[in-house]
């Protein structure tokens, strides 16, 4: 029995040898005849091993190589300290910062002497947006609120776990512009349904915007705004992408569009081409649905915004968005060419004091609410975003890495291994719906205490106070600035005239 196993093992073992070598054989002759591959061609199978650590090279670097504050887009401390707020471990360290706090772009929050006491904070209050402007006004409570993710590029379980913890944390989430699915619906939270230039969700057999589903979903009670889309962080000029192999027949049913083709929406709506066209959409969607209605949009320059304020004081303020979500250049939860994500519209640092300044020069900075995203994914940065001029902060990545986003940089390609950005079923079986709705709550609720704690330091009331005389910015010269030096306040137009008079 002992010489039959002997003999079986020696000649399985054979067997596996000669197919190596049958194998080695064949990728040696496919690489030498091959005329894609420079490497492989002259160095044939070893070359192999050069494509194999170039792939597995960024994973690497991000756990072996690189300092905690070295990585892009988000460094080693930053992914850290979100991930202890998820897990409500706190944001305490010891020994001191690693925050680079010489170093030009570096916030400082200028803390007063005499901080306030805790029985004389308050509550940071909710804003109203559309208040008599729309039939059915919402109430926003959170700072902090989840951005524009469709459901497709993120995946189901994602999505509920998203839905259920806006809902305990009291924040809103966007649909992004894939629809909206029963998913966003199920935890009961409130919903910004985004419009995006597909139209997907409200649109008619043709593919254009549609009244009718307007209404139908206006009619959902949690469904508490809209959002006209015209670009995004992460590829302005140029419309979402969602591969073929993540349109399913589900996510195909909610859009409207075929099973397994890639999903490409226009780089921008057709029937939208200027300021006036804009203002006539969403005074449509704001008659159709009694909701508040605003924008969507990434800057790159001041044109826009101060074309946009010339129409709306010329037609008057009814015609106004009521809330505009400026999202800067280093947006990027979303695929996109890398030259439109590294090289295009303004930075939201850039972006949202100038498109504020425009609002306050205009005399509609209180009819029109301001939201802010771009890479605001700690309490400091949406401190910042709030002493810039915003009412809210967005944030898509700051929420996935609650949800368990380990950078992988693998959201494109249907193969995230945390199941956020896949829809494989069996890279989703490790996000643990219950679980990450907790994580997501917890990330939420945290920021939003950290952004007062801060607010507090500076001997304001709550974060709604701060202004832009609160935040520092350190200067190449390493000296910091403050920000309303930077950015001084405008004068309304109106006073401006007035004292030019």
């Amino acid at each position: 029995m002992d010489t039959m196993m002997s003999i079986f093992q020696i000649s399985a073992g054979m067997l596996v040898t000669v197919l190596f070598a049958l194998w080695l054989l064949w990728r040696y002759v496919t690489d030498t005849r091959q005329t894609r591959h420079t490497i492989l061609r002259n160095y044939p199978v070893i070359g192999h091993l050069r494509y194999f650590f170039e792939q597995l090279g960024e994973y690497f670097r991000q756990y072996f190589f690189l300092g905690d504050r070295d990585e892009m887009p988000f460094n080693r401390a930053t992914r850290a300290w979100v991930y202890r707020l998820a897990k409500n471990e706190g944001g305490i360290i010891g020994f001191g910062s690693t925050y680079a706090l010489h170093e030009p772009g570096a916030l400082i929050f200028v803390n007063a002497p005499f901080p306030v006491l805790e029985d004389d904070r308050e509550a940071t209050p909710p804003l109203v947006l559309g208040e008599g402007w729309c039939e059915h006004p919402f109430l926003a409570r959170s700072i902090v609120n989840i951005s524009g993710m469709s459901y497709g590029a993120i995946s189901r379980p994602a999505v509920q776990a998203l839905s259920r913890g806006a809902a305990a944390a009291g924040c809103w989430m966007s649909t992004g512009e894939g629809g909206l699915s029963p998913y966003h619906l199920e935890g009961g939270c409130d919903v910004m349904m985004q419009i995006g230039t597909a139209k997907y969700g409200v649109r008619d057999e043709r593919g254009e915007l549609s009244a009718q589903r307007l209404r139908e979903l206006a009619a959902l009670e949690t469904v508490r705004a809209f959002e006209i889309k015209l670009s995004q962080g992460a590829k302005p000029g140029k419309g979402g992408v969602l591969p073929a192999a993540k349109v399913t027949a589900e996510i195909a049913a909610i859009r409207g569009i075929p099973v397994g083709v890639d999903s490409i929406s226009p780089n921008r709506h057709p029937e939208i081409a200027n300021v006036d066209q804009l203002l006539d959409r969403i005074e449509f969607v704001r008659a159709a649905t009694g909701k508040p209605v605003g924008i969507k949009t990434a800057l790159g320059g001041w044109h826009f915004m101060n074309d946009l304020c010339d129409a709306i004081l010329r037609r008057g303020v009814a015609s106004a968005p009521d809330f505009i979500a400026i999202d800067g250049g280093e947006g990027g939860s979303g695929a996109a060419p890398q030259a439109l994500a590294d090289h295009v519209a303004l930075s939201i640092d850039e972006a949202l004091p100038r498109a504020v300044d425009a609002l306050i020069e205009a005399g509609l900075r209180e009819r029109i609410r301001v939201v802010a995203a771009g890479k605001l994914v700690s309490s400091a940065r949406a401190a910042w975003a709030l002493s810039a001029g915003a009412d809210f902060v967005n944030t898509a990545r700051g929420f996935m890495f609650s949800l368990g986003c380990i950078q992988a940089l693998r959201c494109h390609a249907n193969t995230c291994p945390t199941g956020i950005t896949t829809h494989n079923a069996k890279l989703q079986r490790g996000l643990v719906v219950v679980d990450k709705a907790e994580r997501v709550a917890n990330y939420a609720r945290n920021m939003n205490h950290e952004i007062d704690m801060i607010a507090h330091s500076c001997g304001l009331r709550h974060a709604r106070e701060f202004r832009r005389e609160h935040t520092r910015i350190v200067q190449p010269n390493g000296q910091s600035m403050a920000l309303n030096m930077l950015y001084p306040y405008p004068q309304a137009r109106a006073l401006q005239t007035l004292l030019q008079a």
